[in-house]
């Protein structure tokens, strides 16, 4: 077994045509990542929906996330966090440069 280590912020892409998804931990049902996000959002009439529950921290920018049957997206700022379970349809309606993500998608009943 390896030991790694790493800083969550550092090694940011300042420009990106996609969004950079970066493993940090997987194993057991699952997943913790850095999303690096420069200014990205979801496709007009687009939703994303999964089949895992997602646990979100935005680290550093600002992000707006709708909900579906939210009238207004969530404005999240850094240490803002949000659980979605899995099913939940969701978009991402705006990313600012700079914006950092911990994300752990799990299936507990995995395990």
């Amino acid at each position: 077994m390896t030991v790694t280590a790493g800083h969550l912020l550092s090694g940011l892409p300042l420009t990106a045509a996609a969004e950079v998804f970066e493993p940090l931990v997987q194993g057991n049902g699952l997943r913790l990542e850095r999303i690096v996000s420069t200014g990205q959002s979801t496709p007009a009439g687009e939703w994303m929906v999964q089949t895992w529950d997602e646990w979100v921290m935005l680290l550093a920018g600002e992000a707006g996330l709708m909900i579906e049957g939210e009238v207004a997206a969530r404005e999240l700022r850094p240490d803002d966090w949000i659980n979605i379970p899995a099913g939940v349809r969701h978009r991402v309606e705006r990313t600012s440069k700079g914006t950092v993500w911990l994300a752990l998608h799990y299936n507990l009943s995995q395990s």
